[in-house]
Order: C-alpha cells, then structure tokens, then sequence
C-alpha cells in the first residue's frame, strides 16, 4: 500500500509540473497585465459617453481575463486530487498550487466586481441622463 501511494504521489508530480507552465504563464498575466488593467479602471470618468467608453474597453479586457481566470480554474481541477495526498514530499507543490489558487480566485472575484461595478455605474449614469432630459422638457412645458 505504501508503495501505490508513493507511486501515486511520484505521478502526481510530474502531472503537476506539466500543468505548472500553465499555472505559470496565468500567474504572469495577472501580475503583467490584469492587474494594472483592473487598477486602470478604478477611477470611471464622470460623463456617460466616457462611462460607455470605459464599459466597452473593459468588455474587450474582460473577454481576454475570463479566458485566463478559464484555464486557470481548468489547470486547478486538474490537480484537485492533491488534496488527498499529505506527505513531506509533496508539500511543497500543494503551497504552489495554494498559492496560484488564491491568486486566481483574489483575480476572478476583483474582475467580477468591476465588471458589476462598471455596468451598475452605466446603468445609473443613463437613469440620471434620463431625469435630466425629464427635467428640461419640464422646464420647457413650464416656460411656454
């Protein structure tokens, strides 16, 4: 029985430095440029035609972070099965992958606020735009 679990601890790392190029280049986009994208679109512009603007920017960064936060996510389910496994040797990967774990879930949430944060801004930008628009007709009916 020792010997299966060490056989299987063995295949259990070399699977886990196959899927480590994978960890590792998501890794490097979010800290590259995920995370300075995300950082970028903190501060929205006051105007409603610069809030749409800033809206489709971040759709487009959307569509290229949820493909990484995608494969991320697939390269972890892959190695869901360390988790049994608590030897002193395989310690070591189980922190990586923690690691790399946390740092796509801290990623995947923050994308997912701004993109609720960015479309509720939009949404009460055009709430706003339209009482304004309200308004003026009101003052024109009012001043005829």
């Amino acid at each position: 029985m020792l010997s299966n679990k060490r056989i299987q601890e063995l295949e259990l790392v070399m699977e886990f430095e196959k899927v480590e190029e994978c960890f590792k280049e998501v890794s490097s986009w979010i800290e590259n440029v995920g995370r300075k994208r995300l950082k970028d679109m903190i501060n929205l512009d006051d105007s409603l035609e610069m809030l749409l603007q800033a809206q489709k920017q971040f759709r487009e960064f959307d569509l290229i972070a949820s493909e990484y936060c995608r494969r991320g996510q697939e390269a972890l389910k892959k190695m869901d099965r360390w988790e049994d496994f608590s030897s002193v040797d395989v310690h070591s990967y189980r922190v990586k992958l923690q690691t790399y774990k946390d740092q796509l879930e801290e990623f995947c949430t923050q994308l997912d606020e701004n993109r609720h944060r960015i479309c509720e801004t939009v949404r009460l930008y055009e709430f706003f735009d339209k009482v304004r628009q309200g308004i003026c007709c009101m003052e024109e009916v009012v001043k005829s």
